[in-house]
């Protein structure tokens, strides 16, 4: 080893042995714990039991109980639930994550007033967004029912945050309107790095502004537009804390950190919540890793 590469190590050395004590410790007893039967109330009395948490009859991905398959039981739902919330409110976020972008990078009068006023849903802490948007909608008191009724909308309140039909729809729908301004604001600075002569030639030759941006805006910001995507893909498949205070964790909404949550604290099940979260993590490695590789691949494929 040459004295730069071991100056180098010597350097990274304390860095090293911090993320050990602080990740690697937590990360080795989290694999002990799913190996074994561990309760809550008496972490050291637990007994190996090797995978029967993960594959085993009642492991998460058995199926004794569940006559309709693995998709039926509480962790297949948690699963469905979470890729259900993260696909359609991350679409959603980055479509108008990009219109507002858009909207913002244009010259206008209290352009600046407005880039402040649209950070404000995302600068507000998620409990609380939460917690306002469940009083809103409540199907007794809220003003959003009174609303819809006032309006002739619906004929009756309904219970947003209660009705399986309606609540997962809910929970996107809020978890949208926080986190559109993240979108926003990272595409805006990916648009405030662009060229400007390129859309001076463009004008000048009349090209449509539509053309302008598919052929232009967007071919030049698609990696940074990626890495926003990436960013809210990894939030969104851990979400827990906007669905738990809306809807409670009912069955209808739950996710999988909802699940671990509900495992080790409600059930007092460390070992069965254990191989949850880390199921949990190796679901989200893996959906990244798909997803970047796909994307890489697109983007490779792609002669702009």
């Amino acid at each position: 080893m040459n004295p730069r590469t071991r100056s180098a190590w010597l350097f990274l050395a304390p860095t090293l042995v911090a993320m050990l004590l602080v990740a690697g410790w937590p990360l080795a007893r989290t694999i002990w714990f799913s190996l074994s039967d561990t309760n809550l109330n008496d972490i050291s009395a637990g007994d190996f039991v090797g995978l029967q948490n993960y594959v085993g009859e009642y492991g998460l991905f058995g199926n004794a109980g569940y006559t309709e398959g693995f998709w039926a039981s509480d962790w297949g739902v948690s699963i469905a639930n979470t890729f259900q919330f993260a696909v359609v409110s991350v679409a959603l976020e980055t479509l108008l994550g990009l219109a507002v972008a858009l909207l913002l990078n244009q010259e206008f009068r209290g352009r600046g007033l407005v880039r402040t006023a649209v950070l404000v849903p995302w600068a507000i802490p998620t409990i609380v967004s939460a917690k306002m948007w469940g009083w809103m909608l409540n199907d007794q008191y809220g003003v959003v029912n009174q609303w819809l009724v006032d309006w002739g909308v619906v004929a009756q309140k309904i219970a947003f945050t209660a009705e399986p039909a309606y609540a997962l729809w809910t929970v996107v729908a809020v978890d949208v309107w926080k986190t559109v301004p993240f979108m926003a604001l990272l595409i805006l600075a990916a648009l405030q790095t662009l060229p400007r002569d390129i859309y001076e030639a463009a004008r000048v030759d009349g090209v449509h502004p539509l053309r302008v941006f598919w052929r232009i805006t967007l071919p030049l910001i698609k990696l940074p537009l990626l890495v926003a995507v990436v960013f809210r893909l990894l939030d969104a498949l851990r979400i827990f804390d906007l669905i738990f205070v809306l809807t409670a964790n009912s069955s209808a909404t739950i996710s999988m950190s909802g699940f671990v949550r509900r495992e080790m604290v409600d059930n007092g099940d460390l070992g069965f919540g254990s191989a949850a979260a880390l199921s949990l993590t190796a679901i989200i490695f893996i959906t990244a890793l798909l997803f970047m590789r796909a994307a890489r691949v697109r983007l490779a494929e792609d002669p702009a």
